[in-house]
């Protein structure tokens, strides 16, 4: 009971925090989020070892089908926890902020070593992009813990791909952090543990298993959230480029979009402002965003299993290889939104060339297929393979 009243008082001063935050984090991040983020990466890898692995190579470790047993079990707690039957949300990245239509062209100046899989040409492929909040509720975007992620789900993908519920598609998952808030499957479990008891500041905060690292890794890049369509997003954990090279991606966004934040510090907010802000955005224009991928140079400074550590810039810069464009449209409708709901976003669904990587790579296929489907079932809805040509009224 201590524990839960202190975890209550904790959020709702972030919340208090949160409605400030657009008055002075710029200047803060502009300042100090680079030479904060390099102090806790080098804190990080100080005590990390080296597994002398290969470039691309991955390391199978024993605990993982047990944890991925305990995260599905505990997520599918949660969810029934939080959702009655017909109205079951997705178990992370749980609120739809919205899904756009949009296509992504891949550039004629790729680097030949880049070259592979959806980047082998020059070609645009349609798409749809599902910007989303946290997990594991759906919470007031004002009261959310700061975090967004943007998922791609391209279109008229040729080629066999690695799971076969999906035959002409390609997902790419980003996140607002440039590192995952867990390093590996095993810390994951943990959290989703804390999570289910509605105290995930603990998983940090525990003082016989702390993660306070990670902890404030991820306090540089949760901050409260302005538009989805003007966030940068990451992949966290890597994904084949080819045979024998690794990537991580990005989407960086190159538009100006709207940013006002209606009633802080202290009036009333809008529920959906971030929504509110991407509806007025795309009524009057289009946005634009560069696929940056980043190739693993360094095996042990750019690892494969530890999520928690960033792949260092100075060693290998992201380069741009596509452009995301999201036309000026209306997207709010409930079709829409229910079409949403029967979509299913999974990294691996891909092509061979851009297999995940990593044990959280190797958890996500069957936990976030069994937890779709699972999500489907509860609410009557049946899985979709999109083809772009989806219209709604």
């Amino acid at each position: 009971m201590l524990l839960q009243k202190l975890h209550v008082a904790l959020v709702k001063t972030l919340e208090v925090e949160r409605r400030f935050e657009p008055y002075f984090r710029g200047p803060l991040n502009y300042l100090l989020r680079e030479p904060a983020a390099a102090l806790i990466q080098y804190l990080i890898n100080a005590r990390r070892p080296n597994e002398h692995l290969a470039l691309a190579e991955e390391k199978i470790y024993p605990w993982e089908e047990q944890c991925l047993d305990d995260i599905i079990r505990l997520m599918s707690e949660q969810m029934r926890g939080h959702f009655p039957p017909g109205k079951f949300e997705r178990g992370g990245n749980t609120k739809t902020h919205g899904l756009v239509r949009a296509t992504v062209t891949v550039r004629d100046d790729v680097p030949e070593r880049m070259r592979h899989g959806i980047f082998a040409r020059h070609r645009s492929y349609p798409a749809w992009i599902r910007f989303s909040g946290p997990g594991p509720d759906v919470p007031k975007d004002i009261q959310d813990v700061g975090f967004g992620s943007m998922a791609i789900k391209l279109m008229d993908v040729p080629g066999p791909k690695i799971m076969d519920d999906e035959k002409f598609t390609q997902d790419l998952i980003c996140i607002c952090t440039p590192t995952f808030v867990t390093p590996d499957t095993r810390e994951n479990a943990k959290l989703q543990d804390w999570s289910l008891r509605d105290m995930p500041i603990y998983y940090f905060l525990n003082p016989k298993d702390s993660h306070l690292l990670d902890l404030l890794m991820q306090s540089l890049w949760n901050e409260t959230q302005y538009n989805p369509l003007g966030q940068r997003y990451y992949s966290c954990v890597p994904y084949l480029l080819g045979e024998g090279q690794a990537m991580q991606y990005s989407f960086a966004p190159r538009t100006k979009v709207d940013r006002d934040i209606p009633g802080i510090p202290f009036g009333k907010v809008p529920d959906n402002y971030l929504r509110d802000n991407m509806v007025k955005t795309l009524a009057k224009q289009g946005v634009e965003f560069d696929l940056q991928v980043q190739l693993q140079t360094d095996p042990h400074r750019m690892p494969i299993e530890n999520a928690a550590v960033r792949w260092p810039q100075k060693l290998s810069p992201f380069i741009p290889v596509a452009t995301i464009h999201i036309p000026a449209q209306s997207f709010d409708s409930q079709a829409q939104f229910d079409f949403t709901r029967r979509l299913t976003l999974n990294p691996w669904h891909c092509l061979h060339e851009h297999r995940p990587l990593g044990n959280q790579s190797r958890a996500r296929r069957r936990m976030y297929y069994e937890l779709s489907r699972y999500r489907q079932k509860m609410n009557s809805t049946s899985h979709i393979e999109p083809t772009g040509r989806e219209i709604f009224e």
